[in-house]
């Protein structure tokens, strides 16, 4: 345990080491294999993925599957949701003398997280969130840091961010969309609300929302002022996009190569290697279907660099064909680039028919989601980590 605590801006400065890129939370995606990747190519310190506190305070066989790092993983941040103080904090002080901070989920907005009443659903009740901050900022070794989604008003989005200050947090993000705001209907951020809340508030402000490329960091730190930048969903598509050194993006199957050669030596879960390699190859994989269903159905390390090695040798000749002089870069009238389909890049969700159909289809989807996600998560429990071993 650390003999004395820092706070606030002591604690950004000293021990987060005044960052400017932090790699957000990401279910099953922040794990060891992908931070390393991240601090790679620039991410200055990284965010576990959520972990269920209950789960993961009475379950060894959890933990040790969830929950893996090593002595350059850091600065790092462990990241719990919950609804129960008592059982945070006993998840928390099992990773105290392992993190730098401990966060708490106040921002997602799945349908699991509505039925296990936890993350942005707990936003109304401010009483039991301030109990959970202040627990861990009295009993815990290392400070508490929180992560947020905005109300509908700035007035209220400032007084539940001047709330958990109060309580004891050291370090605020705000992801800039409400909790309506998911999927489909994600939109963008509101870069304006997170400006304010961090001229309300006087500890450190991380900036979440609305980053596609490198360039879209310096510009959410000047518009908002705020400390930092957190990207997610932009990161699993392009992990070079912490780095101003990378000047064009590269090429999907080298960095689905790069990261697979991480994974041999750290224990990965399989459901994160697949989910990796699939946003990694988003933009190449539809015009090579053959190996976009075999990658589907690859289990092995093996199986992976096999298909990898074949993309490879496709691409590379239509490259050599091709070339890709029409597409470097250029943008659209709202901003996004044009790049070749082998080089990585943000991914944009189809817009929803206008003909009405998609609502029976959402509110189909609406009753099974529950029963779907507790199967993935105990799906959690039981997934079998993917090492070099198996593969040999």
């Amino acid at each position: 345990m650390t003999q004395t605590k820092l706070e606030g801006y002591e604690f950004f400065n000293k021990t987060l080491k005044s960052p400017k890129m932090i790699l957000a939370p990401m279910v099953d995606q922040s794990e060891l294999a992908w931070r390393i990747l991240s601090r790679r190519y620039g991410a200055d310190v990284c965010v576990t993925p959520m972990f269920h506190a209950k789960l993961f305070s009475e379950g060894k066989k959890y933990r040790d599957e969830q929950f893996t790092t090593n002595k350059e993983d850091r600065p790092l941040i462990v990241q719990f949701c919950a609804n129960d103080p008592d059982i945070l904090l006993k998840a928390a002080k099992l990773v105290e003398n392992d993190c730098d901070a401990v966060d708490i989920n106040l921002g997602c907005p799945q349908h699991i997280a509505k039925r296990g009443h936890y993350g942005s659903f707990l936003q109304d009740e401010w009483e039991l969130i301030a109990k959970m901050v202040t627990i861990l900022h009295k009993e815990l070794a290392v400070p508490v840091t929180v992560k947020i989604r905005c109300f509908t008003s700035v007035e209220k989005t400032i007084e539940y961010a001047k709330m958990i200050e109060a309580a004891g947090a050291q370090m605020l993000t705000v992801h800039g969309r409400l909790r309506e705001q998911k999927g489909h209907n994600t939109g963008l951020a509101d870069w304006d609300k997170i400006k304010a809340v961090k001229e309300a508030v006087k500890i450190p402000v991380v900036a979440n929302g609305n980053i596609l490329y490198h360039e879209d960091i310096q510009k959410c730190l000047d518009y908002t002022g705020c400390d930092a930048v957190m990207t997610a969903e932009a990161s699993l598509y392009n992990p070079t996009i912490f780095s101003s050194e990378v000047k064009f993006p590269p090429y999907t199957f080298d960095m689905a190569k790069e990261y697979l050669d991480i994974c041999k030596v750290e224990k990965t879960n399989g459901s994160s290697i697949k989910g990796h390699l699939f946003k990694i190859l988003q933009p190449t994989l539809p015009h090579h279907k053959e190996l976009r269903a075999r990658l589907g159905k690859a289990r092995t390390l093996d199986e992976y660099y096999e298909i990898i090695a074949e993309l490879t040798a496709l691409v590379t000749k239509v490259i050599e064909e091709k070339g890709e002089e029409e597409e470097q870069g250029q943008a659209d009238e709202n901003g996004i680039r044009k790049y070749a389909y082998w080089r990585c890049q943000p991914y944009f969700r189809p817009e929803l028919p206008k003909n009405g159909n998609h609502e029976q289809k959402e509110n189909n989807n609406k009753r099974s989601a529950d029963t779907t996600e507790e199967k993935e998560e105990n799906k959690k429990l039981k997934e079998t980590p993917v090492t070099t071993e198996q593969n040999q």
